[in-house]
């Protein structure tokens, strides 16, 4: 039998597993062929290697809800149970693109970020669109995480426009770069979870891993290089031909982007619009459209999404 310890740092004991410890319970009624103990601020977990990975990914879950939310209900062990149980029954090991700075595995959890993974590995070019929350963005750093850690490129690219949200970039300190970081937080969280820190600080030190405004991709030949455009719906039409065009030998390029959002001017067409259009008949390049049913983040984040779709289609 073996056995895996975590250990709960800064986290309120109470809120996390629950009053008499109810939370670890119902996780160890669930899996009745393995143990779980709990003292102090450490979970002990003993079982089988499979069981203890299913319980590890479980508990790992719990932990990310509890730094979002600072709490941890009953309801929310149940959902993340089942959902842990339910991808069980529908994923294989292949399924696994990388496994997270914490031991969870990070894989597609739905039909269409399945259809992402798939699309990736059948072309050198992928459009992946859909509305927030679907995993878009998350999916495709771990498919160029992936590829990294097997060797298959020698650097990834990550860049996206700099373009406000209702904000205004030349109010903010510092250089432009400087100005950008905050809008690529996503990207960064993303990269936290999958690289460990160290790692992450020498492989951006040493340009492995490269974080930057669309506007410094121009006059460049990417070659052997993982390229992720995100954000794509803020890009101008010349904008995208520019990163379009930067493609070079061995290289792969993910383009997301979410068409309801779109912060250009009115009179300003998306240039994801644009490409959308100009190369939907180009053969080698696939196309991925996410809905609501790929939201991933809270539910409630669902039911948004689903809101505003409806009120657009009143409009």
């Amino acid at each position: 039998m073996l056995e895996k310890v975590i250990t709960l740092d800064n986290i309120s004991l109470v809120d996390f597993l629950g009053i008499q410890n109810q939370n670890i319970k119902e996780i160890a009624s669930a899996f009745p062929e393995s143990k779980i103990i709990s003292r102090g601020n450490e979970i002990r977990i003993q079982g089988t290697a499979p069981q203890i990975l299913k319980i590890n990914d479980i508990l790992n879950s719990l932990l990310n809800h509890y730094d979002k939310f600072g709490k941890v209900t009953h309801e929310n062990v149940v959902s993340y149970i089942n959902e842990e149980q339910h991808n069980s029954s529908h994923a294989g090991a292949n399924d696994v693109l990388v496994f997270g700075t914490r031991g969870f595995k990070i894989s597609p959890k739905t039909k269409n970020q399945k259809a992402l993974v798939e699309a990736v590995d059948a072309n050198d070019l992928v459009f992946a669109i859909g509305p927030a929350g679907t995993g878009k963005t998350y999916i495709s750093v771990a498919l160029a995480v992936r590829a990294l850690k097997n060797k298959e490129v020698k650097k990834i690219i990550i860049t996206r426009p700099a373009v406000e949200a209702g904000e205004n970039l030349g109010f903010l300190p510092g250089d432009l770069k400087e100005k950008i970081d905050p809008y690529l937080r996503p990207i960064y969280d993303a990269l936290n979870d999958m690289i460990p820190s160290e790692k992450l600080r020498y492989y951006r030190e040493n340009g492995v891993i490269e974080i930057a405004p669309l506007a410094y991709m121009r006059g460049r030949t990417l070659n052997d290089a993982y390229i992720l455009l995100d954000e794509a719906q803020n890009t101008t039409p010349m904008q995208i031909k520019m990163f379009l065009t930067r493609m070079g030998p061995e290289s792969k390029v993910i383009i997301t982007g979410d068409k309801s959002q779109i912060d250009l001017p009115r009179n300003q067409r998306s240039g994801l619009i644009d490409a959308l259009d100009v190369l939907k008949e180009v053969k080698n390049i696939g196309f991925v459209e996410l809905d609501d049913r790929d939201v991933v983040r809270h539910k409630l984040v669902k039911e948004i999404v689903k809101a505003y779709n409806k009120q657009g289609e009143k409009e």
